[in-house]
């Protein structure tokens, strides 16, 4: 069976042969499995045999990037969006947005400007991926660029296909993007007391995502599903009410859900933090499938999968903080008590419940895989 048709059937609320597999190391945990394993030619996707490829076009503004200052530890840098953040050089940690591109109205209308569609957005080699969430790197340098440093070795287009992987279309949009643009302080703010402002930024980005996918397919790229991503939780809940959700941010959703669909395509939405008061509202607006589910947020995988899983499909949910454990038995209770229950009746894609950081050694990992694969199998 091929990953592509795994996957699928997973969606579809079908089992397969086995569980799909797909995660998200950090730059600084590759670097570290280098070191303690994995071999210095191979990268992680090619060792792991993930299953999804993912393939976007840099929707940023495209302003161009320049370095201010650089030491032995940090560098300093303006971004394609307009604003200057400091990074750790190894991407071991969150970076420092120090200035934010906009500060009114009159900053966005010209910023947007620059939001129209371009063939010279893509790639046509097709031999780099928009990976996933910004912070699954350990920096948000894809969500800037639209493109990735290839951390993961994914191949093109043509190859990918050839190999029979899942290949999605990756895009970003809603809140996660407007907070390249304004601070998040002031955007909450916004939502609040500008709203026509907010919406104009999540209708923006979510039309020049059609755009981009629509001049991908004309130029022969083709996609197994989308997968899109806007964070909307935190540890301790929703980021804003249900209610501004409702006025604001869901018309987006439901037309890049609908959009997608009528693409024949799945939908899969990367949201990180406590997101269960919106499940409801997911499941009437048509999404196929929630990830990453963090257990730290209360996303707890097995009920989720006992109150949703009919509905539904769930990728991620398996805690990070048990595969960095030193005792070995964490990471396999973790594991036997999660996925025999997610799997059960397809519906489930296996992948952390965030990112993979750099406290997670290369045998821890191999040993979590190897545990996903034995309990993972139908």
């Amino acid at each position: 069976m091929t990953s592509r048709e795994r996957v699928l059937l997973s969606l579809k609320h079908q089992q397969a042969d086995r569980i799909p597999i797909y995660d998200s190391p950090w730059v600084s945990t590759i670097e570290r499995w280098h070191n303690e394993g994995l071999p210095p030619a191979v990268n992680p996707a090619e060792y792991f045999d993930y299953e999804w490829v993912g393939f976007g076009a840099d929707t940023s503004p495209r302003f161009p990037i320049k370095i201010i200052e650089e030491d032995e530890e940090y560098i300093v840098r303006t971004t394609p969006y307009g604003g200057i953040r400091r990074d750790h050089k190894d991407y071991s940690s969150t970076p420092e947005i120090i200035d934010y591109p906009c500060k009114t109205r009159e900053d966005w209308e010209q910023i947007k400007e620059r939001l129209a569609p371009d063939r010279d957005r893509i790639d046509w080699e097709g031999d780099w991926l928009a990976g996933t969430d910004a912070d699954e790197r350990g920096d948000d340098s894809m969500l800037e660029t639209g493109r990735t440093d290839q951390r993961l070795g994914f191949p093109g287009w043509q190859q990918a296909h050839d190999e029979g992987r899942f290949i999605f279309y990756s895009a970003g949009f809603g809140y996660d993007m407007s907070q390249s643009y304004v601070a998040s302080e002031q955007l909450l703010m916004l939502i609040a007391t500008d709203p026509d402002w907010v919406r104009d930024m999540y209708e923006t980005d979510a039309t020049l995502d059609i755009q981009m996918y629509e001049i991908m397919k004309d130029g022969g790229f083709q996609f197994d599903g989308a997968w899109i991503f806007c964070d909307l939780g935190y540890r301790n809940g929703l980021l804003f009410s249900p209610h501004h959700y409702d006025e604001q941010l869901r018309p987006t959703f439901q037309r890049l859900v609908d959009y997608f669909h009528g693409e024949g395509l799945p939908v899969i939405l990367h949201s990180c933090g406590c997101v269960k008061e919106l499940i409801t509202r997911f499941i009437e607006d048509g999404l196929d499938c929630l990830q990453p589910l963090e257990q730290k947020a209360g996303m707890d995988l097995v009920t989720l999968k006992e109150t949703f899983g009919d509905q539904i499909a769930f990728m991620g949910g398996i805690d990070v903080r048990a595969m960095a454990d030193p005792d070995p038995t964490v990471i396999e209770e973790e594991i036997k008590t999660k996925i025999p229950v997610a799997k059960q009746g397809g519906g489930y894609i296996y992948h952390s419940d965030h990112s993979l950081p750099d406290n997670i050694s290369f045998a821890q990992y191999c040993r979590v895989l190897e545990l996903v694969r034995h309990y993972g199998d139908y």
